[in-house]
This record gives C-alpha cells, structure tokens and sequence, in this order.
C-alpha cells in the first residue's frame, strides 16, 4: 500500500498557513475575513499546495489601492480573463507587504502609501478527498489623484491597469462582491 504524498504536502502547507495567519493577526486590526473555497485538479492542488507550504499563500499578497474615496486600482489579468487586485508571489525572504508593494510597481507602474491589512482571504483548497488552506493578504493603501496606471508587467500576464468608481467595478473582477464589502466596511468608519 502506498502512502499518497499529497497528504504530507496538505498538512505541510495547513501548518504553514497557521502560521501566516497568526502572524497576521498580531500585527494588524480591523480587517476582513473572507473564505474562498476552489476545487482544483490534482496537479493545481500540489502547486497551490507547494506555494502555501513555502509562503502560507496560494496566490501572493496584493492591494487594494484607493484614489479619492470612491475609485479603486484593477488590472486585467490574462491568465485568468479577469480583472484582479494588483498582486502575486511572496518571494523568498520578502515579507507580505514588501510582495505587494513589489507587485504594485510590477503590475500597474505604481507606488502608495501603505495602511493596515484590508482582508485576510481563507482560501480552501480542495481535491478528491485532499484539502489544505491558505492566506490572501490583501493590503490597503492610497495613490494620489495624479497617479496614472500603466500595465508593465514582467510576467506579461497584466495588459491592463486602471482606476474605477466603486460602483462601476466590471462583473467580471474577481472576488468582486469582497471588494464591495471592503469599501461598505471603511465607509462606515
């Protein structure tokens, strides 16, 4: 009987998520939690499952910029047909913030000021009868009203970046209704 190894890697990674959360936590107050369950083939689950045992994310850090109060930076990610947060991949021994930083300029040419944490997404991951989780750090930070976008991503997955009204958001961005509960969330601070 063999074991299947993608039990080790689903522990692995769980533990490491545990951690990244805690570490969450501590530093940072008053932040939503949203969970995001994704049913992956087997092959996406050991890739997602790899990133989170070396980072505690599936998917990276990213940021939800604001200009004035009511408009937000998206860029159109390719690979995914969508419109995303700026974001990706925490290298190794970058911090959360210094990744989404680093993606911000990256992706949409860029830079902000950094605030606290905006959401800590719970990304379930599952497969078969595998399943791990991760965190999303998703930071909040503010542009100026002169900052213009433009889409330079090394990756040449972004071929897009720009500012929208809160209300406008197109349908398809994702974790779009998210968004929405970010900016009803600090409307009311």
């Amino acid at each position: 009987m063999t074991v299947d190894d993608l039990w080790f890697l689903a522990d692995q990674a769980r533990q490491r998520a545990e951690q990244a959360y805690h570490r969450l936590r501590r530093g940072h107050a008053d932040f939503l939690e949203p969970v995001h369950t994704r049913r992956v083939s087997r092959d996406r689950f050991r890739t997602l499952a790899t990133r989170v045992k070396a980072t505690g994310t599936p998917y990276g850090a990213h940021t939800v910029v604001r200009r004035r109060d009511d408009e937000v930076l998206l860029v159109r990610h390719e690979g995914v047909d969508m419109w995303v947060l700026p974001g990706g991949g925490v290298d190794e021994g970058e911090g959360f913030r210094e990744a989404a930083r680093r993606e911000l300029a990256e992706e949409a040419g860029i830079s902000a000021t950094y605030g606290g944490l905006a959401m800590a997404t719970r990304v379930d991951i599952r497969c078969g009868g595998h399943q791990t989780w991760g965190i999303m750090p998703i930071y909040q930070a503010r542009a100026t009203e002169e900052s213009v976008p433009s889409a330079d991503d090394p990756d040449e997955e972004i071929s897009a970046a720009r500012w929208f009204t809160v209300d406008d958001v197109p349908a398809d961005t994702r974790d779009r209704a998210d968004l929405r509960a970010w900016f009803d969330h600090v409307a009311d601070d």
